[in-house]
């Protein structure tokens, strides 16, 4: 879960400085693709576990 929010946060980063723009925030819109990504990898996780018991 973390390391998919840190890849997405690096990204960000990434392209905050190399597509500067006013209005556009691309780490904070990253970061948060990247925690609802995380949270349907757990919750998909969570839900197939509960299936083989």
């Amino acid at each position: 879960m973390g390391v998919i929010i840190f890849v997405f946060s690096l990204l960000g980063n990434w392209l905050d400085e190399n597509y500067p723009s006013p209005k556009v925030y691309y780490n904070k819109i990253l970061v948060m693709v990247g925690v609802a990504l995380a949270l349907y990898n757990v919750i998909r996780q969570v839900n197939e576990i509960n299936k083989t018991q």
